[in-house]
């Protein structure tokens, strides 16, 4: 059993208050940024939501349905990939759209639609070229000429 050491407790005053601290710095709430999707209005939170970000690291490595899920829902809802998903959305407009958000949290106006687009495929684009670049062949080394025989029998 650890041995409580009363030494480590803070004086009187002596807390680091993040609570105060962030009381002090508070600036007016922002308004996040709108957008229709197959009939739903979603809005942007006005910063990135820590969810999001520690979620982003782990769907990095990890290709489980229900980590992109999480991700997806701490920005747009518990709900918004099912009613994306049942209304067709596929891989690319996924990715537009995630690219278009995420641009546009903490900077709206930043990526206008089209341009998300194009960025969408300009990364498919930098993938696909990265997948069929052909592979330099390292050269086989000669084999070793076997010496000639004379035709005579030893």
């Amino acid at each position: 059993m650890t041995e409580y050491d009363d030494t480590l407790e803070p004086a009187a005053g002596e807390v680091a208050d993040f609570d105060a601290f962030f009381a002090e710095q508070a600036e007016p709430e922002k308004k996040g940024v709108p957008l229709r999707l197959y009939g739903r209005t979603y809005v942007l939170p006005a910063t990135l939501p820590a969810l999001f970000t520690l979620q982003l690291h782990r769907v990095q490595h990890s290709a489980q349905p229900e980590d992109i899920r999480r991700l997806l829902a701490s920005m747009f809802g518990p709900d918004a990939v099912d009613h994306w998903t049942e209304h067709g959305m596929d891989d690319r407009r996924l990715g537009i759209v995630l690219l278009w958000a995420t641009a546009n949290v903490a900077d709206p106006g930043r990526v206008s639609m089209e341009r998300a687009a194009e960025l969408y495929a300009e990364r498919n684009a930098a993938k696909a070229a990265g997948k069929a670049a052909p592979r330099t062949a390292k050269p086989k080394p000669k084999a070793k000429a076997k010496p000639r025989s004379s035709g005579t029998r030893s």
